[in-house]
């Protein structure tokens, strides 16, 4: 990989901590969460550099090819911080086979792209920040979930704590962040296909409604892993709203900033026949997860409640 897509003007590195001035690596750049990282981190003075599979069009752009692990590890020595956003959408239905292994393999072979570049470094990068997931919990309907609790049962559980198992393949010195984020409420995120039913009159209640739906908005998820770039802590961290929610109360406030009727109820043998284990694990599980560590850490939440989070993502 040649030198000439790596920006000019580079400032060593204890400098750049020095001056608050993070050049930060990320993958997963073009995507919803990605695309909203990257502008609050360059509206904050940082440098982003984007890892790509095609040929790098701008000079803040840098190829890689993740399953065959091919990533220039020199870079690692110039970047203050790597943000893995990598991984097959959830949201894709269905879950068939092949796409079941697709959803696994795309978050493991990134994540081992990235740790394999950074042990190969002679100055790898002090921060590792690893996306990962609330479906770690899987269903857990009347338990408050915070970081410590244990891991459930489930596909999503399997893939997420495979995800995270090879995130701590980072060197020794480097620390890591799994952060486990909820439902995104952002344009085009994954209840993209609810707001559309729902502007088409069919909003309603989807089985019982009183399932935790795990939410956070856009721009929280973006500030929270800002946070996390300079924060101490490590390990596992869940990225979700300081007030749960139940199904039936975002799905009500969707159809309320929609000014859309909210009255076909979907029952659950009805979202698990059409959708079958996607259904299940993602619209009919539980989990009420709180965000204790982060809470704990300082962060200030913009969107407090899912009301809020709605508000912006329908642009009101």
């Amino acid at each position: 990989m040649s030198d000439r897509f790596i920006p000019s003007g580079h400032v060593p590195r204890t400098r750049r901590q020095k001056e608050s001035q993070l050049r930060v690596l990320v993958s997963g750049a073009s995507g919803l969460i990605g695309t909203e990282l990257t502008r609050q981190l360059e509206a904050t003075g940082h440098t982003v550099l984007r890892l790509v599979r095609r040929r790098p069009e701008a000079e803040n752009e840098v190829n890689w090819a993740p399953t065959a692990r091919i990533l220039d590890f020199t870079l690692m020595n110039s970047v203050d911080a790597v943000v893995n956003l990598s991984g097959a959408s959830l949201a894709r239905l269905p879950w068939t086979a092949a796409y079941r292994k697709e959803i696994l393999s795309s978050r493991i072979e990134t994540t081992h792209a990235l740790t394999d570049a950074m042990r190969m470094a002679s100055s790898p990068p002090p921060v590792f920040l690893s996306a990962s997931a609330v479906g770690i919990y899987g269903d857990r309907p009347g338990e408050r979930l915070t970081e410590d609790a244990q891991r459930g049962t489930g596909f999503l559980a399997d893939v997420v704590d495979a995800w995270e198992r090879a995130a701590h393949l980072a060197p020794e010195k480097t620390r890591v962040v799994t952060f486990r984020s909820g439902i995104v409420l952002g344009h085009g995120g994954a209840l993209s296909r609810l707001e559309t039913l729902t502007k088409l009159g069919l909003g309603g209640p989807m089985g019982s409604g009183g399932q935790h739906w795990p939410w956070i908005s856009l721009y929280d998820e973006a500030a929270a892993i800002r946070h996390l770039l300079t924060s101490q802590l490590s390990g596992p961290v869940n990225l979700v709203g300081p007030t749960p929610a139940t199904a039936d109360r975002i799905s009500k406030a969707i159809a309320s900033e929609l000014h859309r009727p909210y009255r076909f109820a979907v029952p659950e043998k009805l979202v698990s026949l059409t959708m079958r284990e996607a259904g299940d694990q993602l619209l009919l599980a539980s989990a009420k997860v709180v965000p204790e560590r982060l809470l704990a850490d300082g962060f200030t939440f913009r969107n407090e409640t899912a009301e809020s989070a709605i508000a912006d993502m329908l642009g009101r």
